[in-house]
Protein backbone atom coordinates (compact mmCIF):
# COMPACT_ATOMS: atom_id res chain seq x y z
CA UNK A 1 0.00 0.00 0.00
CA UNK A 2 1.40 3.38 -0.98
CA UNK A 3 2.27 5.81 1.77
CA UNK A 4 -0.30 8.39 0.63
CA UNK A 5 -3.04 5.74 0.57
CA UNK A 6 -2.13 4.66 4.11
CA UNK A 7 -2.25 8.29 5.18
CA UNK A 8 -5.63 8.75 3.50
CA UNK A 9 -7.04 5.66 5.19
CA UNK A 10 -5.78 6.84 8.58
CA UNK A 11 -7.38 10.25 8.01
CA UNK A 12 -10.73 8.70 7.11
CA UNK A 13 -10.71 6.18 9.96
CA UNK A 14 -9.76 8.71 12.62
CA UNK A 15 -12.28 11.32 11.43
CA UNK A 16 -15.00 8.64 11.14
CA UNK A 17 -14.56 7.82 14.80
CA UNK A 18 -14.95 11.49 15.69
CA UNK A 19 -17.92 11.82 13.30
CA UNK A 20 -19.63 8.88 14.99
CA UNK A 21 -19.45 10.92 18.19
CA UNK A 22 -21.18 13.85 16.45
CA UNK A 23 -18.09 16.04 15.92
CA UNK A 24 -19.04 18.80 13.43
CA UNK A 25 -15.38 19.45 12.58
CA UNK A 26 -14.98 15.77 11.66
CA UNK A 27 -18.03 15.97 9.40
CA UNK A 28 -16.54 19.01 7.68
CA UNK A 29 -13.08 17.43 7.37
CA UNK A 30 -14.59 14.35 5.75
CA UNK A 31 -16.49 16.57 3.33
CA UNK A 32 -13.25 18.29 2.38
CA UNK A 33 -11.47 14.98 1.96
CA UNK A 34 -14.13 13.57 -0.38
CA UNK A 35 -14.65 16.80 -2.32
CA UNK A 36 -10.97 17.45 -3.04
CA UNK A 37 -9.36 14.02 -3.01
CA UNK A 38 -7.19 14.94 -0.01
CA UNK A 39 -4.19 12.66 0.42
CA UNK A 40 -5.19 10.31 -2.38
CA UNK A 41 -8.81 9.76 -1.39
CA UNK A 42 -10.96 9.37 -4.49
CA UNK A 43 -13.21 12.38 -5.12
CA UNK A 44 -16.81 11.43 -4.32
CA UNK A 45 -19.24 14.34 -4.42
CA UNK A 46 -22.12 12.29 -3.00
CA UNK A 47 -20.04 11.46 0.07
CA UNK A 48 -18.75 15.03 0.27
CA UNK A 49 -22.29 16.44 0.16
CA UNK A 50 -23.37 13.97 2.85
CA UNK A 51 -20.60 15.09 5.21
CA UNK A 52 -21.07 18.79 4.47
CA UNK A 53 -24.81 18.33 5.08
CA UNK A 54 -24.11 16.70 8.45
CA UNK A 55 -21.70 19.51 9.33
CA UNK A 56 -24.35 22.10 8.43
CA UNK A 57 -26.96 20.27 10.51
CA UNK A 58 -24.51 20.33 13.43
CA UNK A 59 -24.25 24.12 13.10
CA UNK A 60 -21.03 24.43 11.12
CA UNK A 61 -21.42 27.42 8.78
CA UNK A 62 -18.60 26.14 6.55
CA UNK A 63 -20.73 23.07 5.90
CA UNK A 64 -23.58 25.22 4.53
CA UNK A 65 -21.33 27.00 2.05
CA UNK A 66 -19.38 23.95 0.96
CA UNK A 67 -22.54 21.89 0.50
CA UNK A 68 -24.04 24.59 -1.72
CA UNK A 69 -20.81 24.95 -3.70
CA UNK A 70 -20.47 21.28 -4.62
CA UNK A 71 -24.20 20.95 -5.32
CA UNK A 72 -23.58 22.97 -8.50
CA UNK A 73 -21.57 20.02 -9.85
CA UNK A 74 -24.12 17.37 -8.87
CA UNK A 75 -27.34 16.06 -10.38
CA UNK A 76 -30.61 16.14 -8.46
CA UNK A 77 -30.37 12.36 -8.15
CA UNK A 78 -26.88 12.58 -6.62
CA UNK A 79 -28.05 15.22 -4.13
CA UNK A 80 -31.01 13.05 -3.15
CA UNK A 81 -28.65 10.10 -2.69
CA UNK A 82 -26.39 12.22 -0.47
CA UNK A 83 -29.36 13.36 1.61
CA UNK A 84 -30.52 9.76 2.09
CA UNK A 85 -27.00 8.80 3.15
CA UNK A 86 -26.91 11.65 5.69
CA UNK A 87 -30.27 10.57 7.15
CA UNK A 88 -29.06 6.97 7.33
CA UNK A 89 -25.87 8.07 9.12
CA UNK A 90 -27.86 10.07 11.66
CA UNK A 91 -30.27 7.18 12.20
CA UNK A 92 -27.45 4.71 12.74
CA UNK A 93 -25.43 6.94 15.08
CA UNK A 94 -28.51 7.92 17.11
CA UNK A 95 -29.42 4.25 17.63
CA UNK A 96 -25.88 3.51 18.86
CA UNK A 97 -25.96 6.49 21.22
CA UNK A 98 -29.32 5.49 22.74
Amino acid sequence: MASSLKSAMFLIESRMQDAAAGDADAYYDLGIAFSTGTEGIEVDLVQAHKWFNLAALAGDERGHGSRAEIAWDMTAREIAEAQRAARAWLGATMRRAA
